[in-house]
């Protein structure tokens, strides 16, 4: 079973940015962190949560969502079991818990439409963006 500690929200004024962190933590046998892609998905009050970006395992390609596409931008230490999402022009509608996750590489390419039971999420990191 793998476990998610993300890290680096707080409350920001729009256009401002944030660095988010997830920590992948293996509690049974399994591949290590760099066979998994990794993907960030948000949840904000009242919505269903939505996939926002991923990174696959091989190469670390980059696949966005269009509503952060351009903003936020996603890298990997595999040394370090890490995921980072960088957060950039940040906007109030940007304004959620944000999650991070364990994928299958062919989720990168409709990370939008990706979706994963919410038992296997942790508690996340919020992100509020307030003037």
């Amino acid at each position: 079973q793998l476990e998610f500690v993300e890290s680096g929200g707080g409350l920001v004024q729009p256009g401002e940015s944030l660095t988010l962190s997830c920590v992948v933590r293996r509690s049974t046998l399994g591949g290590p962190f760099s066979y998994y892609a990794i993907g960030w998905f948000r949840q904000a009050p009242g919505n269903d949560r939505e996939g926002i970006s991923c990174i696959t395992s091989a190469d670390a390609t980059a696949t966005y969502a269009d509503a952060v596409k351009g903003r936020f931008t996603m890298s990997r230490d595999n040394a370090k079991n890490t995921a980072f999402l960088q957060l950039t022009s940040l906007k109030p509608e940007d304004t959620a818990v944000y999650y991070c996750m364990a994928l299958d590489n062919l989720d990168c390419t409709a990370i939008s439409r990706t979706r994963r039971p919410d038992d296997l999420f942790g508690q996340g990191t919020q992100v509020t963006v307030s003037s």
